[in-house]
């Protein structure tokens, strides 16, 4: 049987238009269909990037459409919703994002849609949590990316203090995507071996690692992209389009998302980034690490704030 491989993208501002574009370049997909509320501008992205698409190997229909388009959709980007300013946090988007998922909901679920929901827009953790809610979809169905990009920073910020490539470095980012983000430093392989390992095997170079400005630095790096040019796109569209890769071809493979814990990491009724295995089911199945207690008040802080926050969300 010849698959679809729709995708229905629910916003056409920064973020939506390059996961669109990311989508069409990694060929992937068949059929990239927006949705937003400025028609106009939607037609205007698909136009451009059904432009791009003419260079591609093989033919991918882009276009505007509306919620009937979900019923038949392999997948739905969820990436409407308010950009960051300078100095805000993506907590503080949530009351301007949270209006726009309220108009969202209904059309969605009232469409059919029996896919994979997958949330970007901002805060990612506690809009996953809102939508798996007021949708009533099982947890496998509605996920966030989470701490995917917070993981390819932490990569970036490896490889340039080693000078190692990243696909070298096996490390994953947790928490929230945001400012609590943790990084569990003993769980950091470098060819195989553990970071810390390296650390003291090496003084002269692996040692002279300074954890908690890597740490800093991965938390940083998203604002840094805002202060300079107003929006992050490239990357998180990069991260969408992979994520997409693993649900289409499921392959179980290994990714840092934003997920529904019932219990894992000692954590209930909270969606929030933790490694987990992606296959055509959305989430399969959550990898629990062996967090060391450092790492695990880490954790748990950064689940404090998410949960906060996913209180207030539900009062708005």
């Amino acid at each position: 049987m010849i698959q679809s491989r729709k995708i229905v993208i629910i916003g056409a501002g920064h973020v939506g238009s390059h996961c669109g574009y990311s989508l069409l370049t990694q060929g992937d997909v068949n059929e990239i269909v927006y949705i937003d509320i400025d028609r106009d501008k939607a037609e205007a992205q698909a136009g451009d990037i059904a432009d791009a698409g003419c260079f591609m190997p093989h033919p991918i229909s882009v276009r505007v459409g509306d919620y009937k388009d979900c019923r038949d959709a392999d997948i739905v980007v969820l990436a409407a919703g308010v950009p960051r300013k300078e100095g805000q946090t993506r907590l503080d988007t949530m009351g301007d994002s949270i209006k726009v998922m309220k108009e969202i909901v209904d059309p969605l679920k009232g469409s059919g849609f029996e896919g994979i929901l997958i949330c970007i827009s901002n805060p990612a953790d506690i809009i996953a949590y809102y939508m798996m809610k007021h949708t009533g979809w099982p947890k496998n169905r509605v996920l966030s990316t989470g701490t995917s990009l917070d993981t390819a920073r932490l990569k970036r910020v490896l490889k340039e203090a080693i000078g190692v490539d990243p696909r070298s470095i096996q490390c994953f980012s947790m928490g929230e995507h945001g400012d609590s983000s943790m990084i569990p430093f003993s769980h950091i392989t470098i060819g195989g071996k553990p970071l810390r390992e390296l650390m003291l095997e090496n003084p002269q170079t692996y040692g002279t690692l300074d954890l908690d400005c890597i740490l800093e630095r991965t938390r940083r790096i998203g604002m840094d992209i805002v202060i300079g040019k107003g929006s992050t796109e490239f990357g998180i569209g990069t991260v969408l389009a992979d994520m997409v890769k693993a649900i289409l071809h499921n392959e179980h493979r290994i990714m840092p998302v934003s997920t529904l814990l019932e219990g894992e990491y000692g954590q209930e009724d909270i969606c929030v980034g933790v490694p987990a295995i992606i296959s055509k089911k959305g989430v399969e199945k959550i990898m629990e690490l062996n967090l060391n207690q450092s790492e695990k008040q880490l954790f748990e802080q950064s689940c404090d704030i998410i949960r906060k926050h996913m209180a207030l969300a539900q009062q708005l």
